[in-house]
């Protein structure tokens, strides 16, 4: 893990982003609290919101602008307290806090990367874990 990191999210949605390469990944649990949380059917569910792709992986399917398909008009989630880890984690994904250089590369797409308070270790370590699991 690198050094001291900063962020402070500033609420902008660009990680909502799901143009390109860029997917919300769901395990079955997730998918599942997520599905519950919106008490909807499973083939509902399945149907409106999850997309499979090629190599068989589950994301969540894009919405309107190429953004999450759960991100609201006012740019909020939907899901906030059901969102998966790959929500509640980021920025502090293993790929970025590992190199400078994708850090410093995501910095480009995440306004509040390198910018608030240095975030302590404990919770850039806690997040490493959620994503391991």
């Amino acid at each position: 893990m690198q050094a001291d990191l900063r962020f402070s999210c500033t609420q902008c949605g660009q990680c909502c982003a799901t143009a390109g390469d860029y997917y919300v990944y769901l395990s079955d649990e997730e998918s599942e609290t997520i599905r519950t949380s919106l008490q909807l059917s499973p083939g509902w569910f399945r149907r409106r919101y999850l997309q499979r792709l090629e190599n068989g992986e589950q994301v969540l399917a894009s919405g309107p602008n190429e953004r999450c398909i759960f991100l609201d008009n006012s740019g909020k989630c939907r899901i906030y307290a059901a969102r998966p880890v790959q929500c509640r984690t980021y920025p502090f994904w293993p790929e970025l806090v590992n190199s400078a250089a994708a850090w410093l590369g995501e910095s480009r797409r995440c306004e509040g990367i390198n910018r608030g308070r240095v975030v302590a270790r404990s919770t850039i370590r806690r997040c490493l874990r959620e994503c391991s699991e």
